[in-house]
Parts: structure tokens; C-alpha cells; sequence
């Protein structure tokens, strides 16, 4: 199965970014539709319904607010028959959830990028249910044209992906920014803390991804024994403080995902 023809329904940032990085790999403008009830054009030209198309799609990519799923799903449900598979990108909406919503559907998946899918670097985490294998290679593809694809076997590892893949970005820009700060602290300028932070957290990013060594390696082969990054790292390893902040973090982001998949639009 391939997908030539998706209908997204809502049209937010993520949606938006996925879009981009899509026709940036090569995709037509005319592979995507957008289902909307008040946004009359958006970006890249795309066709732009404000009311349920009277048309069949290969796939629905699902991207309203979560807790709007229910005001959304009588209309959009007689779209997604046996020859449309239902992506989500709702957090916190369990497969379970869409299956009852829109129970006639040739499979579901729960599809969480980041906002890197708009240059094709999101590791997309992905979960299913009902896909025969020639879906799922659809789906590993059109994940791979914006990043990478990676398939859970357990749901309940979704919301864990999804505080470390998914939120981890915003994680990343406040350490950033922290770097920044610090050092504008200890007397840099700010704009030019700023600069050096953002610059060399990408070269570091970037050879960490094309490198042999593992990150725990790499921090090594920065260090000398007793020298200024070893001084640095003294203070980020004590007591296991730096790793013990993010558990911490990205147990509140799960913890927040878990409690989302409780609420109203997320019960079956």
C-alpha cells in the first residue's frame, strides 16, 4: 500500500512541520489535503476543506487538540473506511481510543515526530494495530521521509518515547539556553554567549550522530585528566546530578502523557 492521498485534519505546528518535511523529501503538494473549519489557505498551497470532503483518502493523519478529538469524530469517521489507515499524532490518545472512534478503519497508528520532521531529523516513535505488513512498510517509509522510524512493541512505552524524542527538544533548547546564561553570568556578553552556545551545541550534535564513540565516550575523549572539562564534568556527574535531573524530567513528561490518556477524549 502506498499513501498518495492524506487528508490532515487540523492544521497546527506539528502537522505543518510534518507537511514541510515531506514536500521537502520530494512529495508533491498534491499528496496532502487539509480538512480545517475556519483556515481558508495555509502554507505550500495545499487544498483546504472547510467541511468534510465527499472523498476517499489512503490515509487521515490526525492532528486537531486532544481533548477535541470527540467533536471531530461523528463527521470525520464515515471518511475512514476499510481502505484508509488513521494516523494520530493526538498525545496521550491511546490506539484503543481510536479504535472505538473509528472502528471501520484498515488499521490505526499512533505516529508522535518532533518539529526536526520539518528538516527530516524527527525520530518518529510508532504504534499499531491492524496493519498487515505491507501497511506497516508504507508507514516505516512516510516516517522515514521525515526523520526515522522507530516501532514500539508496547504501548506503554509511548508516553516514555514521547517525553524523550517528542518533548526532548524543548528539553535540549533550555540547556541551551542555560549554557548561554551561564556563561553570561560568569561575564560574556549575552548575545554572544548565546551564539557560542548555539553553535557549539550543533557542531557537538553533529559529530555525536556521525561518530563511532558512544556521547559517554565522546565527553571522555573531551576531557584530560584534571583539566577544564574534566573540572566542568566533576560538577555535572556529582552525585549523579545531571542524570538524576533529567530521570526527573522526563518522568514528569511521561507521568503528564499517562495522565492525558485518562482524561475524557482519551476513554474508550
Amino acid at each position: 500500500m502506498a499513501f498518495r492521498r492524506i487528508l490532515i485534519v487540523g492544521f497546527g505546528t506539528m502537522t505543518g512541520a510534518m507537511v514541510d518535511g515531506w514536500l521537502a523529501a520530494g512529495s508533491d503538494a498534491s499528496r496532502f489535503e487539509v480538512c480545517h473549519p475556519s483556515k481558508t489557505e495555509v502554507a505550500h498551497g495545499l487544498t483546504v476543506h472547510n467541511a468534510w470532503p465527499a472523498d476517499t483518502y489512503d490515509a487521515v493523519l490526525l492532528g486537531v487538540k486532544p481533548q477535541m478529538l470527540d467533536d471531530v469524530a461523528a463527521g470525520l469517521e464515515p471518511l475512514i473506511g476499510p481502505g484508509t489507515v488513521l494516523l494520530s499524532v493526538l498525545g496521550g490518545v491511546t490506539i484503543d481510543t481510536c479504535k472505538t472512534r473509528f472502528a471501520r478503519a484498515a488499521g490505526w497508528v499512533r505516529f508522535m515526530p518532533n518539529l526536526a520532521c520539518s528538516i527530516g531529523k524527527s525520530p518518529n516513535a510508532l504504534f499499531e494495530a491492524g496493519l498487515d505488513a505491507e501497511t506497516r512498510h508504507a508507514v516505516t517509509q512516510l516516517a522515514e521521509e521525515i526523520g526515522t522510524a522507530e516501532w514500539l512493541e508496547s504501548e506503554d512505552q509511548f508516553d516514555l518515547v514521547t517525553a524523550l524524542a517528542g518533548s526532548g527538544p524543548g528539553f535540549v533548547y533550555r540547556f541551551i539556553d542555560a549554557l548561554a546564561a551561564g556563561a553570561t553570568n560568569l561575564g560574556l556578553p549575552e548575545q554572544q554567549a548565546q551564539r557560542l552556545a548555539l553553535a557549539m551545541v550543533e557542531g557537538a550534535s553533529a559529530l555525536a550522530a556521525r561518530s563511532e564513540h558512544s556521547p559517554a565516550q565522546l565527553a571522555k575523549r573531551v576531557a584530560s585528566p584534571g583539566g577544564m572539562t574534566q573540572k566542568g564534568l566533576d560538577v555535572l556527574d556529582d552525585g549523579g546530578a545531571l542524570v538524576n535531573l533529567l530521570t526527573d524530567c522526563l518522568r514528569a513528561a511521561r507521568d503528564r502523557g499517562a495522565e492525558m490518556a485518562k482524561g475524557p477524549a482519551a476513554k474508550g
